[in-house]
């Protein structure tokens, strides 16, 4: 997620004591792995340019097998500590590991490798699963890719290949046959409405009111109205959602994805969820460099080019884009004012005398409103 500007040696990501998670973690290898191995963590690393919700730890693990010693290079999904004031309310550490293993079971979207899951917080404090770690480049959340990054400096035609395999990836995702029986735990309430996108929606405004700690956002409270007064005539088929689906979540080599990660947000939905996030989180972070006086990246990732490339790849044709635009403007907008409230309570901003200047993008949002946005 984005830092709302403040810089990165400045947001306050954890608040475990390293060396003490470092000790527990190599006893619970010792644990976990056959008698003999002794294992050691050779280096423990937590990368600064993305994610401000689970805590990804980089490791170099070795252990003895079969006669040698080996050093496996691993990543450690962790949940955050309580104190930490977590971004989300829940951490299902268990259900994004297993959905990771589906989503390698049933597509050809690219996934590590998912080893072992510890839904056990007292083994290092909170549940936690390590899978293999892949080498490839991630456009930076901090600061954001537009500003200047490997993807700005690529070629028109370099960017034209990223667009174009990151929204198959979406794709292939939505294509996996009868998700409500693949993921049953994504739609425990479906016998109560069986309107995904109802219940969607009822989720993230649930999460509003959690991340609000009784404190509400004038401008989130019209928006929801807006969403009501707006919605769409027709739903279409509940497909798997990715959730935060953006390309700062996936890694590429030669401007080909190589791994997708975070599925935290994953849900069942239809499929214009994740590609009005996706096209708005672009958007978003383009429309941050050019308020700085910066190119930004005109042309890349723009609306009716992620929808024909997705009608050409699937058979399907999006509806509903400016819904599902503003719809993750909003989501967009809660996250963010928690991310703001964090930094609050860690001193690391102040809190603002106008609840929606806890949002960045606030005009965004009442231009949404006010129907100017899309003119």
């Amino acid at each position: 997620m984005a830092d709302q500007g403040v810089e990165a040696s400045q947001i306050t990501r954890s608040t475990r004591d390293r060396a003490d998670f470092q000790r527990r973690l190599q006893a619970w290898f010792v644990a976990r792995l056959p008698a003999g191995s002794e294992p050691r963590i050779e280096s423990l690393v937590a990368p600064e340019a993305n994610g401000m919700s689970s805590e990804t730890l980089l490791l170099d693990v070795s252990w003895a097998a079969e006669g040698r010693r080996d050093t496996h290079r691993l990543v450690a999904r962790v949940a955050p500590e309580p104190t930490a004031v977590p971004v989300f309310p829940v951490y299902d550490l268990q259900r994004q590991f297993d959905i990771i293993r589906k989503v390698e079971e049933k597509t050809s979207v690219p996934v590590p490798r998912t080893f072992w899951s510890e839904p056990d917080p007292t083994a290092v404090g909170t549940p936690f699963f390590v899978m293999e770690r892949i080498d490839g480049l991630v456009p930076p959340d901090n600061m954001p890719y537009t500003f200047g990054s490997w993807l700005t400096e690529a070629s028109p035609e370099q960017r034209s290949r990223l667009q174009a395999a990151s929204v198959d990836v979406l794709t292939r995702i939505h294509a996996i046959a009868d998700p409500e029986r693949e993921f049953p735990y994504l739609a425990p309430d479906r016998d109560s409405d069986p309107s995904a996108l109802r219940r969607h929606v009822r989720g993230e405004y649930e999460y509003y009111r959690w991340a609000g700690e009784g404190e509400s956002v004038p401008v989130l409270d019209e928006c929801f109205a807006w969403l009501e007064e707006h919605w769409p005539a027709s739903e279409g088929d509940a497909v798997l959602n990715w959730g935060d689906a953006r390309i700062g979540n996936m890694m590429f080599r030669d401007f080909e994805p190589v791994a997708v990660l975070d599925w935290e947000m994953a849900a069942l939905g239809p499929r214009e969820i994740d590609l009005g996030w996706f096209i708005f989180l672009h958007r978003f972070f383009n429309e941050l460099a050019t308020g700085y006086g910066l190119p930004g990246m005109p042309g890349f990732l723009e609306q009716d080019e992620v929808a024909a490339r997705y009608e050409q790849v699937s058979g399907y044709t999006p509806r509903d884009l400016e819904f599902f635009i503003t719809y993750a403007a909003v989501r967009f907008g809660i996250v963010m004012s928690r991310t703001q409230r964090r930094s609050i309570h860690f001193g690391e901003a102040e809190r603002p005398a106008d609840p929606n200047d806890l949002i960045l993008h606030r005009t965004t949002l009442e231009k949404m409103l006010a129907g100017t946005y899309w003119s």
